[in-house]
């Protein structure tokens, strides 16, 4: 009896050192991640939020306590307020059309077919040209002079127009550019989640009668909801955060007709040199993110439900 019961305190005790063991060996593959995190990612922001509450300069000596100041200012400020707008409406208009357009890719190279690969690779090719090379190509086309866009319009004997000088239309110009290069990667996201649908579903389906029309909106999107949560939460995030294809095309111009809130944070921290001003914005930025994430979120997971 002795003996039994030393066998069972012996095993538990080999047991849990073989699982403090694992433990240690998981802590120190996860160490390297969590270091560089901590040194790259959650100290610089500490760092910044604290900026943030003061008159910060990159040039000079300017490091004062300004307490809510910036934050107070920046409530103030129009060009603030615009560039949000400016945000809003890219990702507004961004938002649905270019997760209807990755979809619609993504239903079309789905069947496995001898020209599937070709296709795939060449609405995948926007995704890894160069943001400047892209935003510099679509400038050309733009060109009044001698673009594409308006050697088309002289063609069909249509008024040429100066797509990125004029304010009504040179956001346009940049959101057509932005939903040309960002569907291809989503429409690998939604392939792998149109791959993850079972085909009996299908097949069940059409034994009933269901026309493709009602397939899709009866089997294919409801099971598409997480990735679809994930592809409009990602092209929410990516809209509001703009800011490369502005500088390249327009700078912000004409007379800041497209000047994203990135773009004017980048201004107020490396042109006027204001980095606490320009820091608040951002958190400022970051708070409205997070909240309409939580909120999409929020909404895929009752849908799911």
């Amino acid at each position: 009896m002795d003996t039994a019961i030393q066998t069972v305190i012996e095993t538990k005790k080999k047991s849990q050192s073989f699982r403090r063991h694992e433990q240690a060996t998981a802590f120190w593959f996860i160490f390297p991640a969590i270091a560089l995190l901590l040194v790259f990612v959650f100290y610089p922001m500490l760092q910044a939020f604290i900026i943030s509450f003061k008159n910060y300069s990159l040039v000079g000596a300017g490091d004062v306590f300004v307490g809510m100041d910036n934050y107070v200012h920046l409530m103030k400020d129009r060009a603030f307020f615009n560039s949000l707008k400016h945000s809003f409406y890219f990702a507004i208009i961004v938002i649905p059309i270019q997760t209807s357009v990755a979809l619609g890719l993504a239903l079309l190279i789905q069947k496995k077919t001898a020209a599937a690969g070709l296709f795939r690779t060449l609405y995948f090719i926007p995704v890894i040209i160069s943001t400047a090379v892209a935003a510099t190509v679509f400038k050309l086309i733009y060109n009044k002079e001698f673009g594409l866009l308006n050697s088309v319009l002289k063609a069909l004997h249509l008024p040429v127009t100066s797509f990125l000088s004029d304010p009504d239309t040179a956001m346009n110009g940049i959101i057509v550019l932005g939903i040309w290069k960002g569907a291809g990667f989503f429409m690998i996201i939604f392939l792998a989640g149109l791959n993850n649908i079972s085909p009996d579903l299908y097949e069940a389906a059409r034994v009933d009668g269901a026309s493709r029309i009602q397939q899709f909106f009866k089997i294919t999107l409801p099971l598409l909801n997480r990735t679809m949560a994930f592809v409009v939460i990602m092209t929410t995030i990516d809209a509001i955060k703009l800011s490369g294809l502005v500088f390249v095309m327009t700078n912000g111009g004409p007379n800041s007709s497209t000047e994203t809130v990135v773009f004017y944070i980048y201004k107020q921290a490396f042109t006027q040199m204001r980095m606490g001003y320009a820091t608040a914005a951002a958190f400022v930025l970051f708070a409205i993110v997070l909240t309409i994430s939580l909120i999409q979120m929020k909404l895929f997971s009752k849908d799911a439900d």
